[in-house]
């Protein structure tokens, strides 16, 4: 048996028990749905979560699109999501995955703290992390102007003007946000469209102190001691301009949260793992993977939450 390191950090857990039917890597919606299938299924169930329950929905303000919540806060739903799972018997850890090792019927998780768990199926929920726009600035100013969490930071810019760069439904999620506590908003979008639901669209576009500069790209963050200036580019004729900001922040995509099994299964050149889409099992037999993870066409947390079921649901006609 070889073990392949993934590197990671520990809070640590003596209560866990030596071995699961299955453990779940990662608690966001589609971790924490399996979780709930899976211990409903019968199945001694291990959920391991290295930072907070319900992965990115806790940095969002209002989820509207959840069917049985007009509204709900990121949070709430995370921890209803959460209590569901432990309520029919599953363990919630927040243990990191130090490394893995698949042989035969047997997987094995080694932990941070050194702790070994066996599991006959793995399901793999890691989520996905923001895209970053890479250029010069933004790793400089990360945390001094720039941010990829509006919930999370945009307290730090009442009364102040602030950028979005992005047009999909989080940078205008985000963008109505922020218009709650900032004077003014800029969205940035590389495109003349914005990409996200309509509904989204007439909001921000009703919305008094949001405004668009289209067709453009930022190409250099720049200030002193904090973020004060965005070096603009047009897509179209090219032509350069500045504009003065006190904060940027950036919703451009996302990046799968893959890079610790790209030596154990098949992925897209981008790095989202392949799956048997009718299963959702990998190419490694009895290793499954759900949500932003995966490759597929929508990433809400709707299908995140059908895709732990689906997985479950393969996992427990297949193996048990």
């Amino acid at each position: 048996m070889v073990f392949f390191d993934l590197g990671g950090s520990s809070t640590g857990d003596t209560t866990l028990e030596d071995s699961y039917d299955m453990i779940i890597i990662g608690g966001g919606p589609a971790g924490l749905t399996a979780a709930i299938y899976a211990a409903r299924g019968g199945l001694k169930t291990l959920v391991l979560e290295k930072s907070t329950e319900g992965g990115q929905i806790t940095a969002t303000q209002k989820v509207e699109n959840y069917p049985g919540f007009i509204s709900i806060d990121g949070m709430e739903l995370a921890e209803r999501l959460a209590d569901h799972a432990r309520h029919f018997g599953a363990d919630i850890s927040t243990n990191a995955v130090a490394n893995l090792a698949f042989c035969c019927d047997k997987k094995t998780v080694k932990l941070e703290n050194g702790r070994q768990i066996d599991a006959k199926t793995i399901l793999i929920a890691t989520g996905a992390k923001h895209r970053k726009l890479g250029i010069p600035g933004e790793t400089v100013y990360d945390g001094k102007g720039v941010s990829y969490c509006a919930v999370c930071d945009g307290a730090f810019f009442t009364d102040k003007h602030v950028a979005v760069i992005g047009g999909g439904n989080s940078a205008i999620e985000e963008g109505l946000y922020l218009s709650q506590v900032a004077e003014k908003v800029t969205v940035i979008h590389r495109r003349d469209e914005l990409r996200a639901d309509k509904i989204l669209q007439d909001r921000a576009f009703e919305n008094p102190k949001i405004s668009f500069i289209w067709d453009t790209v930022v190409e250099k963050i720049e200030g002193d001691k904090f973020v004060n200036n965005l070096v603009l580019k047009n897509v179209k004729d090219g032509k350069s301009d500045n504009l003065a900001v006190d904060g940027v922040f950036i919703y451009i995509g996302l990046v799968p949260n893959s890079g610790m099994f790209k030596n154990l299964l098949k992925m897209t050149p981008t790095g989202f793992i392949l799956v048997d889409h009718r299963t959702l099992e990998t190419s490694m037999p009895g290793v499954y993977a759900a949500g932003d993870i995966i490759d597929k066409e929508l990433r809400q947390i709707i299908n995140a939450a059908a895709d732990g079921a689906t997985a479950v649901s393969s996992a427990i006609k297949t193996y048990f």
